[in-house]
This record gives structure tokens, sequence and C-alpha cells, in this order.
């Protein structure tokens, strides 16, 4: 049976032939490290990686290249950024539909002293705008919020967040792993302070490579979480103060940040407009076919009805079966890869009146076809029904 893949909320699949081929290609052909070794291999490697930097500044109009940092996931930006930045006292506004990526690391830092309020949202994951005025204290430090939801696909409003950030003096810290890629990203228009991003999603890369980007002003208010060798300034055990050895000690994960630059040519080749029309063509199709699903009490939608302002992510919850049964038979008997529990977003459920059930999410990508579409809502007709 061919497998249908509809999980690339998760992670891309498959990503773009040049991304296996030039983490082999380094893999195979190259394999150093940068930073370390004095001949021709490491330059050429780092030669690449510093195109990395650059792609991605450009691709978020971040700045200078150099504040651009390395990490593992968009997991540990956060973590980097919240523990670095929030000092106990702190006050720091998240909204109602974050991820554990972002609560985690709050949850950590309010137990240290720090204290978070959630920004509301509706049923449909929108942000209530107008609750910020009076949700700001005097101690009120930062807004720190995910771009869209993992969950139901809305889409958050930055850029008026950002501009609220902006007039009442606040660093805003934002949170793009569904985004990046698919969505038009304005450090600037925006007025972020900190963009965590991941590279296995919408930029296509392979797990294990993500990273942040900072505003000049924000560099030196984040005490680096991590230390250690960075083949720069050697003579003195003191972390560097310049970028981007403040934040990137270690060995890096060079076979990932060259596959992450294979993504980001791929995606600089075929547009990101065209791929966010395309994700959202096909969740148009899906929302129009669940619809009849819906009204005969199969299955509920989750979120938004349409696409504006929202991504290529799908979530039902099936009435007349147990979600994960569905999810099961929809893999074991139709071959179609969701989805379903939580997905790391409590907060997010408890917001769209999902939990602690959760869902089953349908998520779209660029390879995937209108002729996914309607296997996966036959498939949805036949086991419900």
């Amino acid at each position: 049976m061919e497998k249908c893949y509809l999980d690339n909320a998760s992670t891309t699949f498959p990503k773009p032939e040049a991304v296996p081929q030039a983490v082999y290609h380094y893999m195979t052909s190259q394999g150093c490290n940068i930073n370390r070794g004095c001949y021709d291999g490491a330059y050429d490697v780092e030669e690449i990686v510093f195109e990395t930097r650059q792609m991605l500044a450009g691709l978020f109009n971040g700045g200078d290249c150099k504040n651009v940092v390395f990490t593992k996931n968009v997991t540990e930006s956060l973590n980097v950024i919240l523990k670095g930045f929030l000092q106990p006292g702190d006050h720091v506004l998240v909204s109602a539909m974050e991820h554990n990526a972002m609560m985690r690391p709050i949850r950590q830092l309010e137990a240290a002293g720090v204290e978070f309020d959630r920004i509301p949202c509706d049923p449909e994951g929108c942000l209530k705008l107008e609750t910020l005025e009076g949700m700001v204290k005097p101690n009120t430090k930062a807004i720190a919020m995910m771009h869209a939801s993992n969950v139901c696909g809305t889409v958050l409003p930055i850029g008026a967040v950002g501009e609220f950030c902006k007039t009442h003096g606040l660093r805003f810290i934002v949170d793009c792993a569904q985004t990046a890629g698919v969505m038009d990203i304005d450090m600037e228009a925006m007025h972020i302070d900190a963009l965590a991003f991941t590279g296995h999603k919408g930029l296509l890369g392979p797990q294990g490579i993500g990273g942040f980007i900072l505003k000049e002003e924000m560099i030196g208010l984040i005490d680096p979480l991590l230390s250690g060798g960075t083949g720069s300034i050697s003579h003195t055990e003191q972390i560097p103060a310049f970028m981007p050895d403040r934040f990137e000690p270690g060995t890096m994960n060079l076979p990932g940040i060259v596959g992450l630059h294979a993504g980001l040519q791929w995606l600089e080749e075929t547009g990101i407009d065209k791929i966010r029309d395309h994700e959202l063509a096909l969740t148009a199709r899906f929302l129009e076919g669940l619809a009849p699903l819906e009204s005969s009490g199969l299955l509920k939608i989750i979120g938004k009805r349409g696409c504006v302002d929202r991504t290529g992510v799908v979530s039902i919850q099936t009435l007349t079966k147990e979600l994960s049964q569905a999810a099961f038979e929809l893999d074991a008997d139709y071959g179609i890869m969701t989805r379903v529990g939580l997905h790391c977003a409590p907060s997010a459920h408890m917001t769209l009146g999902t939990f602690p059930t959760g869902t089953i999410r349908f998520s779209f990508g660029w390879w995937n076809t209108a002729e996914d579409v309607d296997r996966a809502l036959a498939a949805l007709g036949e086991i419900l029904r």
C-alpha cells in the first residue's frame, strides 16, 4: 500500500533531493570542523555556514548575519533566549495557544520567581488583541508567543503585537516553528527582538538543526545558557562577548547546517508565496470535504473553517470512533499518516476545548496533492460511518 504523508507540521517530508545530497557530500567528501582547522577544507565548510547565516538573515530581514545563532531546534533556541533574558521578579506575557517548547521553560522560570500570564484566545485560536492593554504590569518585560498554532493552524497577529511591544517598551520574542518558509516574516517591520526558528519544517532542512536571530540591542541582555570551546579567543576561559560565538559553544551540527543551506536554496528558487498558495489550496479542499462529514455528525472541525490567517494544518475530533483508533485505522488500512493526541500543546487544547482528548491533525506540504486530500477524505468517511 502506498503511504500518504500528512504530518508536515511535525517535520516536512520528503525533503528536496538537494538536501540529503548535500549532507551526504559533506559526510563523505568534506567532514571537517570549522573554527578549528586551518586548511582549505575547513574554510570551504565555513563559507557554507556563513552563506546559511546570510540566507536566514535575509529571509527574516534580521539584520547582520553574525546575529544568526545555530542550535539543535526551536526548543533549544527558546530555552536559551527565555532563560538568559528573564530574571526573578520579571513578568512575561504568552499566548493561550503556546506549545510546550515555550511553556515548559516558562514554567521552570516561574519556579525561580518569574511571573507570567496568558493572553486570551477565542475558541478558534485567534488572539484577543483588545486584552493586551490591561495585562501589562510595571514589571512586564516581554511578550513571548508563537506565530501560528501547531494544533489548528491559526496564525497569530505578530505584526500588531510587535507594534504594541514597541509602543509599550517591551521586548518581543517569537517562535516561528510553524511559519518559517511558508509565511513572510520581517523582524524589522514586526518589531521582533528575538526570533526562534527550526530547520526541519518549512525551511526543509534535516532534523537537529535550528537557531535564533537577535536584534543587536538584545545580545547583551541575554546571558548564555551554554558555554565551552568555540575555536576563538582560546587564550581565555571567559565566554566570548561577540557574535555568534557568544551563543555557539562546542562542535556545531555541520551536516545539519549544510542540509539547511540546501533547503534554503531550494526555498529561494521555488518561492514562499508559491508554497503557501499550494498548501492553502489543499487545506481549502480538505475543509470543504470535511464539511458534509461534520454535518452528518461524524466529526468536528477544530479551529477556523476558512483559510484566512491560517497555515496548512487542520485538526478534527472524530465523534463515532475513539481518536487513536481512527488514526490507527487511517494508517493501517489506508496508508494515511497523521498525528493524534495533544501535540505537545495542552494550553492550546484547553483554549480550543479539546483537552484532554486531543485531536487528529492533518498537515499539508509542498509534495502533497489534491489526490492525497481526496484519499484522506474518503478514508475518513469509510472509517467513521
